[in-house]
């Protein structure tokens, strides 16, 4: 079963503001990574499941959620029916926690 994998806003402007960062220094690094993270949620249609439960949610019992890693970024995502749903793109450098807190106060 194909699953339609959607990109949310948020996820979007994640992606756009790497990339932009990414691209002051080396423009050519920052196709890359685009195509490597477009490229790594685009192959989500086939096998959605394959992405781990995010760790740091399921301490407190939310087992929605799911990541995959494209060091050192977390492609994090639902999955919904027969849809995938991208929610961010986050840097795995970064506290989980802190970053969410910093997107509810903006």
């Amino acid at each position: 079963m194909a699953f339609i994998v959607e990109w949310t806003r948020t996820a979007t402007l994640d992606l756009e503001a790497i990339v932009n960062y990414i691209a002051e220094d080396d423009i050519g690094t920052a196709v890359s990574i685009l195509s490597r993270l477009e490229e790594a949620a685009a192959a989500l249609v086939r096998l959605p499941s394959r992405g781990r439960i995010v760790l740091e949610l399921a301490d407190y019992g939310i087992q929605t959620y799911r990541e995959l890693v494209s060091s050192p970024w977390r492609i994090i995502y639902r999955i919904a029916g027969k849809k995938v749903i991208v929610l961010a793109v986050l840097d795995s450098r970064r506290n989980l926690e802190d970053l969410l807190l910093e997107r509810l106060i903006r």
